[in-house]
């Protein structure tokens, strides 16, 4: 006849659960820093292609403001100020927007990472 060893005291049960608790945390700790990484490189991407995407539009609006300055003056005088003005805001406009619909895909959050803290939270409460 076999002895069933007693159910744990209360005491070895709040010490699992604290083992259990640890892990847990360390766990989340883990997918938050794997996740962190990968934010880090997308914001290191973003800023290279933005810094490059910058310069070279400068270049681009510089050399194409001055050509069209300078076969519009005789036709349209100060006007063609007025008119590349407008044309610069459109465009500002657009890319404004643009950076923002960048944004908004997530690329920059922690889903998987805020998703598990949340099941946790639920589990607990």
């Amino acid at each position: 006849m076999e002895h069933a060893s007693p159910p744990p005291g209360l005491i070895a049960s709040l010490a699992g659960v604290a083992r259990n608790t640890a892990r847990l945390m360390l766990s989340r700790l883990e997918l938050a820093a794997l996740e962190l990484s990968e934010v880090r490189n997308h914001l290191v991407e973003l800023t290279v292609v933005f810094a490059l995407a910058l310069l070279a539009g400068w270049f681009a609006i510089a050399f194409t403001t001055a050509t069209v300055i300078f076969l519009c003056w005789e036709a349209m005088g100060w006007k063609i100020l007025l008119v590349l003005a407008v044309a610069f805001v459109l465009i500002t406009i657009a890319l404004i927007m643009g950076a923002r619909s960048m944004l908004r895909q997530g690329k920059l959050s922690l889903p998987a990472t805020m998703a598990e803290l949340k099941a946790d939270r639920e589990m607990l409460l």
